[in-house]
């Protein structure tokens, strides 16, 4: 359910690199923006609905998937705090997206936007990057290098720390890697056990080997 809606100028996002922005043109603190609230599992778009929007994460997490015809799930993206999403090639989404947690979601009209055509272009170029790795992902003989390949992308988006936070649950996890939830578990338990990661919480992880969980990756 939408908790609540308001209108803003951007904030001041933070920056890498030195000058280089973290948000590119469609968030920049010049436009006027919508700030919208998501509660845990509200739908924030539906397939086949009327596309138009890029929206960035202030807080929270987000899957985007689709229903197959025989009524699985399959997550195609998860995106976490600052990343933008809803890029579509034509007028309509071709996917679902939802909230995995409590999220805050700045929501720009591209009608609005003018002339922001490098920007999107280095936003789709990034978008068609990542589905490639997923594919790579997908394409690994083993449900471990699965695992570890995804924990490893998840601490390079969280800035390399050890601590990884991991706001999808185990089936997410599963719908996205193309594994069952019996398998992942069993995957997070054995790395448990061979000193890779620790588990404080059920949503999060330790990396305490590197090394070994690159190598589990390649």
């Amino acid at each position: 359910m939408l908790a609540y809606t308001t209108t803003q100028m951007s904030a001041h996002f933070p920056r890498e690199g030195g000058d280089r922005p973290t948000v590119p043109l469609p968030f920049h603190p010049s436009h006027l923006q919508q700030v919208c609230f998501f509660a845990p599992g509200s739908e924030i778009f539906g397939q086949g609905e009327k596309a138009g929007n890029l929206y960035q994460i202030e807080f929270g997490a987000v899957r985007v998937y689709r229903l197959l015809a025989d009524g699985r799930r399959q997550i195609s993206a998860f995106y976490l705090s600052g990343e933008i999403f809803g890029l579509e090639a034509d007028a309509n989404h071709h996917f679902f997206a939802e909230a995995i947690t409590g999220t805050s979601l700045r929501i720009s009209p591209l009608s609005k936007l003018g002339d922001v055509s490098q920007e999107l272009f280095s936003l789709t170029l990034r978008s068609l990057t990542r589905a490639q790795e997923h594919l790579l992902v997908l394409g690994r003989q083993t449900a471990v290098e699965r695992v570890a390949a995804f924990l490893l992308d998840l601490a390079e988006r969280q800035g390399g720390l050890e601590q990884v936070d991991l706001p999808m649950s185990r089936m997410d996890i599963g719908d996205y890697l193309g594994l069952t939830i019996e398998t992942v578990s069993r995957v997070f338990s054995r790395l448990k056990e061979n000193g890779v990661i620790v588990l404080p919480t059920l949503r999060s992880a330790e990396i305490r080997k590197w090394n070994a969980l690159r190598a589990m990756s390649e």
